[in-house]
This record gives C-alpha cells, structure tokens and sequence, in this order.
C-alpha cells in the first residue's frame, strides 16, 4: 500500500532534504523515525529536494508498506519521537502510482526579508536593511510569468534534461518590517527562486533596470544575473496535487 506524508520542518540544523553521507538530512531524519514506529524499513521519496538552511512549512513524500496504517496514531506516535524542529501532519492513502515528486503540478516558495532586525527571526527570514523600490521589483517580477527558460537562474552543472518552468505567480508584498516575495511554479531548478530574488533586489537598489533584468532572462547566462540569498529566508509553503 502505497501513502502520502505531509509534514513541515524548520531547515536551520538540517542539509536539506536528501540523506547524505555525514550530514543530518531531514529525509534521513524522518524515514529513521518511521521505520521505528512502523517497525518496517521505510523509503521515502520527496516532492523534491530543499538546500541547506531551507524550510518547508509543507512537504510531500511518498512511502510503501504492506499493511494498512492507524494513520491518527501513527501521526501522534511520530511527532512524540521526533525532533521539535520537524513535524507530521497528516499520512494520506493514494493509488499504488503515486508520485510525490512526479505528480506535483504545481510548487509555492516564498523568501522572507526583515527590514530591522529580529533576534527572533535570525534563522528563519534574511536581515537586510536597504531602500528597495517595491514597486520596480513587482514590476520586473511580472516579467518572469512571460518566459518558460530559467537558465539563468539555474545553479551551473545543474543535472536537468531541460530549464523550462511555468511561472504561473511572482510578486512581493510588504508586511510591517517584512518583504515578501511568493512565487509558484510547476517546477524549480536548483537555486532557482534565491537566484530571482537576488537579481530582483539588484533592480529594486534601482542596479539593473527591468529591460537589464528581462535580458538577463533571455541571455540563459547565471553569470549575469544577480547574487544567491542567504537560505535561510527561504520557505516551501505550498505543493498541490491532483487527486490531493
């Protein structure tokens, strides 16, 4: 039988999702708790993969068992051994094909930047204090949503058979002494929405103008487009699923 956990995680302490060798994961972390409650070897396969730093208010992964699940106590049973920093929300019955990764159809993230600083919020939104045009940076943003290759935000050496993504939503809001910046898409590269941001700040410091920033689109070149931010402002808020 095949489910669905959805689950949420702060990333300070965790490089990324994808186990790795002498590095805690939160793959690693989750599927060690699983196999303990469950008392069966799990696999889990992700929605896809998160940085270092990153944090996920929602994930997907998909596991296989032979028996059927008490899915509410399981869900207790697993937020009583897991570490406070990660946390399960729901286990979900699918169909026997069901891919967490392949079947997503759509991806929301969203970067969150602190105009003063919190000590409250150190880990967890990126302290930059700068005179932003907002009304620029929502402008250029809008630019995203008329193109499918993203090369140039994509990280170099990248492993993809292709660039292509449909950007279906990207824009800023402020909230008190907070920027946000939400963008939703069928599917990201890696580095690809700290890469935006970055190139979007250069134009919003007034930098780049939004004809520089829609050539750099069309140039398929990262050397020319704008600086990585800091991951720990980065959020995965969103995946949605057909039969979900």
């Amino acid at each position: 039988m095949r489910y669905f956990i959805r689950f949420a995680y702060n990333g300070t302490h965790y490089h990324g999702w994808q186990s790795q060798p002498n590095a805690t994961s939160v793959q690693e972390t989750l599927t060690k708790a699983m196999t303990v409650i469950l008392n069966t070897e799990i696999t889990l396969m992700g929605a896809g993969r998160t940085d270092s730093g990153v944090h996920a208010r929602e994930m997907y992964a998909h596991f296989d068992v032979e028996n059927a699940i008490e899915k509410t106590n399981c869900v207790h049973k697993l937020n009583s051994y897991l570490p406070k920093d990660l946390v399960v929300f729901e286990i979900i019955p699918v169909h026997d094909e069901a891919h967490a990764r392949f079947d997503a159809t759509n991806r929301t993230y969203q970067y969150h930047i602190n105009a003063i600083k919190n000590v409250f919020l150190e880990e967890q939104s990126w302290y930059y204090q700068a005179n932003l045009d907002i009304d620029l940076m929502n402008e250029a943003a809008q630019l995203l949503l008329t193109h499918t290759d993203f090369q140039s935000f994509s990280k170099v050496n990248t492993d993809v058979n292709t660039y292509n993504c449909k950007i279906v939503q990207a824009y800023w809001k402020q909230e008190k002494e907070q920027l946000i910046f939400t963008i939703s898409a069928d599917r990201f590269l890696r580095n690809m929405v700290r890469a935006i941001v970055g190139t979007l700040i250069y134009v919003g410091l007034h930098k780049i103008s939004i004809a520089t920033f829609n050539q750099i689109i069309e140039s398929k070149d990262r050397n020319k487009a704008g600086f990585s931010v800091p991951a720990h402002g980065l959020y995965l808020t969103h995946i949605t699923y057909p039969y979900i």
